[in-house]
C-alpha cells in the first residue's frame, strides 16, 4: 500500500497533546511530530468542560503539526481521538450463537457476535469498545476459536462504555467548530497497555495503572485479555491543590510538589524552609493523598474479584502522577505487589529525536492503535493556483515601452537634416564658383571680340 499519514489528538485535563506518523508500504509506523498545549480548568476528570478553549488548543497544536518539516506542505483533514475519564469502565456481556451444524469457527463469525455486543444498550451509556475475555466452543474454554469447528459458539465480552457527554463534546470540538472529521476513537488505557505490557504480563495477570492529572485508571489483565476497567475520579493534581492551603498559587503548588514533593517520609524531623514553605507541612499534604490514591487502586482488586496472588506479575503504571518521588514505592508496600514504571516498547519508530517517548507515551499509544485499525489517510495535498496577477502583466508592459522609448532616443533622427545641410553649403559654393568662372568666361570672350575687330 501507499504511504499514509495519521494524526491523533489527545484530550487530557492538563494538556492537549497531538502526534503525527506515517505508515509505509510494509505497515510500519514512524512518528514524525508531536506537539501539546498546556489546559487549564479546561477538561475536568477527562471530559471536555469549555469547548472554546479546547477548541483554541487544539487548533495550535494542529497548525504547529502542518508546520513541521516532515509534514508540510501537506493538511490535516480527520484525526483519531483518544476517549477516557472519570465515567469511563466495563461491563462483562455473554453472546451465544448457535449455527445449523458444526462448522469452522472463522473470522466472520466472530466479527459478527463482536457487532451484536456492540449494538448491546447501557443506560446512559454510549460504547466505546468490545473486548474478547473468553471463547466457548461447544461449552469447552478455547483461547482461540478460529478454526476450531463446533455448532456452539458463547462469547464472554468486555464492553467498555462512557458518558455520552464524553464523545459529544469531542464532536463539538473537532467537528462543528474546527474543520475536521473523526476517523476513529481509541480508548485511551488499553491503547497504552498495548505498547507497555508485555505479553507475559498480560497472560500471567497484572494491574495496569494510568496515574493522570485528574483520573487514575486501574485496569486487570489475566489470560491475556482485559478482565477489567475502571477509573477513580483522582489524580495528581489533588495533590497540587491540597498543596495550596498554604497559600499559595496553583503553579506554584505543583513546582513545590515536583522539586521537593515525597510519597514517603524520610524518616527525619528536619524542618527545612524552601521559598518560604516549610517542606514538612507541604509532605504532610502530598503523603496524605498519596496513601488515600494508593488505597483506593489497591480496592479495585476486590471490585474485579482478584487477590494479590493472582496477578504475579504486579503494578505497572503509566502518567504524570508516577513521577512524584516514593509513589511506586508506598504502593509496592501497601499492595504487598512488585510495582515498575511503564515505558513504551521498541516498536515504535520516532523520527524526532527532541520526541521524549515517556512524557508522550498516551499520545503515541494512540497513534500506534490507529495504525492497527483500518487506517484512513488523515491528511492531504493541497493543490497550488496558478493565479495571473495583473500587476505583474502591466510591469511587463511597461519593460515594453521602456524599451521602444530607449530605441527611439538612441536614433540618430537629426543626420539626415545635417546632410542636407552639409549639402546644401556645398550647392552653394559651387553655384558661386560656377557663376564666377561663367561671368570670366564671358569677359574673355568679349576681349576676344574687341581684338577681332
Amino acid at each position: 500500500m501507499e504511504q499514509k499519514y495519521i494524526v491523533a489528538i489527545e484530550i487530557g485535563s492538563s494538556k492537549i497533546k497531538g502526534a503525527i506518523g506515517s505508515i509505509d508500504e510494509t505497515g510500519t509506523l514512524s512518528v514524525l511530530a508531536v506537539e501539546e498545549e498546556k489546559v487549564l480548568d479546561s477538561v475536568r476528570y477527562g471530559c471536555i468542560q469549555n469547548v472554546d478553549m479546547v477548541c483554541n488548543a487544539v487548533s495550535q497544536v494542529v497548525s504547529r503539526l502542518e508546520q513541521g518539516p516532515n509534514i508540510a506542505p501537506r493538511k490535516i483533514k480527520s484525526v483519531y481521538v483518544s476517549v477516557g475519564g472519570r465515567s469511563l469502565s466495563s461491563l462483562i456481556v455473554d453472546e451465544s450463537t448457535i449455527l445449523p451444524e458444526e462448522t469452522e469457527i472463522t473470522e466472520s463469525i466472530i466479527a459478527q457476535i463482536k457487532s451484536k455486543v456492540k449494538t448491546t444498550v447501557v443506560a446512559d451509556r454510549d460504547v466505546i469498545d468490545v473486548v474478547p475475555c473468553k471463547y466457548f466452543v461447544d461449552k469447552q474454554l478455547v483461547p482461540n476459536p478460529v478454526g476450531v469447528f463446533g455448532q456452539t459458539l458463547t462469547a464472554k465480552m468486555n464492553l467498555i462504555v462512557c458518558k455520552p457527554q464524553i464523545k459529544r463534546n469531542i464532536n463539538r470540538v473537532i467537528c462543528e467548530r474546527l474543520p475536521y472529521a473523526i476517523a476513529g476513537y481509541v480508548v485511551r488505557p488499553v491503547a497504552i497497555a498495548d505498547i507497555v505490557l508485555t505479553d507475559n504480563e498480560k497472560r500471567l495477570g497484572c494491574m495496569f495503572v494510568d496515574f493522570g492529572a485528574e483520573t487514575t485508571t486501574v485496569s486487570i489483565y489475566k489470560d491475556a485479555v482485559l478482565q477489567y476497567i475502571a477509573t477513580l475520579p483522582m489524580g495528581s493534581r489533588n495533590i497540587t491543590r491540597d498543596i495550596t492551603a498554604t497559600n499559595c498559587i496553583e503553579e506554584k503548588a505543583e513546582e513545590i510538589k515536583i522539586a521537593h514533593g515525597s510519597a514517603i517520609s524520610d524518616g527525619t524531623a528536619k524542618k527545612t524552609t524552601v521559598d518560604g514553605f516549610d517542606t514538612a507541612e507541604i509532605n504532610s499534604f502530598v503523603q496524605a493523598r498519596s496513601s488515600e490514591i494508593v488505597a483506593n487502586i489497591i480496592e479495585q482488586l476486590n471490585y474485579a474479584g482478584y487477590k494479590a496472588a493472582e496477578l504475579p506479575q504486579g503494578i505497572i503504571i503509566v502518567g504524570g502522577g508516577a513521577k512524584l518521588r516514593g509513589f511506586n514505592s508506598l504502593l509496592g508496600t501497601n499492595s504487598d505487589m512488585k510495582v515498575r514504571s511503564g515505558a513504551p516498547a521498541g516498536m515504535i519508530r520516532i523520527v524526532d529525536s527532541g520526541i521524549q517517548a515517556y512524557d508522550s507515551i498516551d499520545v503515541l499509544a494512540l497513534l500506534m492503535a490507529a495504525s492497527r485499525m483500518s487506517t484512513l489517510e488523515c491528511t492531504y495535498m493541497p493543490e497550488i493556483e496558478v493565479v495571473d496577477e495583473p500587476v505583474a502583466t502591466q510591469e511587463i508592459e511597461d519593460v515594453e515601452n521602456d524599451v521602444d522609448d530607449d530605441f527611439v532616443e538612441e536614433t540618430p533622427q537629426p543626420a539626415k537634416s545635417t546632410n542636407k545641410r552639409k549639402w546644401g553649403i556645398n550647392l552653394g559654393a559651387l553655384k558661386e564658383r560656377v557663376v564666377r568662372i561663367v561671368t570670366e568666361s564671358s569677359d574673355d570672350d568679349n576681349d576676344g571680340y574687341d581684338d577681332e575687330d
